[in-house]
């Protein structure tokens, strides 16, 4: 099986010399490129696998680049992003944005995120049905969880493909069936990366969950929202009143 090609965009020389080097360390081809211009020539005779995007290019903008690839590229996307970027980071989950990883970041969870993305797009490794694993198994409604691929899969044993924060936050429900849980709380279970974000990332990413589980998103039968408590996750079909 060929290794994955990722595409790393940074405008810092050391920062892409640093990847190229984790990246292959871990069996894994890496093209740096320093811009978005550079990109949108090398993209026309490499196939990438997946592209790690820097939200500062210089002049320039990840999340542009970012919006540029989803318009015409079903292409995952890992955004490296600073503390400081908030407002960003919403942008990029809204933008479609497959993941998300701080910087200074741990080189071995980077390479983690990058192979979870490249799983769930199919590239790199053989994706299994769920009928494939006898235990770590959750179901809900018309879909079933396997824990140990980390993976969602509808009635037809079709994976749906989840972000590694929505996935979380999934597996987070899943632990804690019908039960409210407040939005403080959420927050600091879901781990220290997210605990830095404010409010409306929140927002984005239940939303974001809500599309990819629910048959009527404004409507949801399974994650709803208890105004002025938090939020809920019902495992069976009888959708309680708001």
């Amino acid at each position: 099986m060929s290794r994955p090609t990722i595409g790393i965009v940074d405008d810092e020389a050391s920062m892409r010399d640093a990847l190229v080097a984790l990246l292959h360390q871990n069996q894994l081809d890496a093209v740096p490129m320093a811009s978005i211009a550079e990109f949108n020539d090398i993209q026309k005779t490499t196939a990438f696998d997946l592209i790690l995007i820097d939200l500062r290019l210089g002049d320039e903008s990840g999340l542009d680049l970012a919006l540029s690839i989803r318009k015409s590229h079903d292409l995952p996307i890992v955004m490296l992003t600073g503390h400081g970027d908030e407002t960003d980071k919403i942008v990029g989950l809204e933008l479609g944005a497959d993941d998300y990883v701080l910087k200074p970041f741990n080189p071995r969870e980077l390479v983690a995120r990058i192979r979870a993305v490249l799983r769930r797009y199919g590239a790199g490794s053989q994706v299994t049905g769920p009928n494939s694993f006898q235990n770590g198994c959750l179901t809900f409604g018309r879909f079933t969880v396997d824990q140990k691929q980390r993976i969602l899969f509808d009635q037809f044993s079709q994976e749906i493909a989840l972000t590694n924060a929505e996935y979380r936050l999934l597996d987070y429900f899943l632990g804690r069936p019908n039960d409210i849980i407040t939005r403080v709380d959420l927050l600091a279970e879901l781990g220290s990366d997210l605990t830095k974000y404010v409010d409306r990332t929140v927002d984005v990413l239940i939303l974001r969950l809500r599309r990819k589980i629910e048959e009527n998103p404004s409507k949801p039968v399974h994650l709803q929202t208890r105004r002025g408590q938090g939020y809920i996750f019902v495992t069976n079909h009888v959708r309680d009143a708001d």
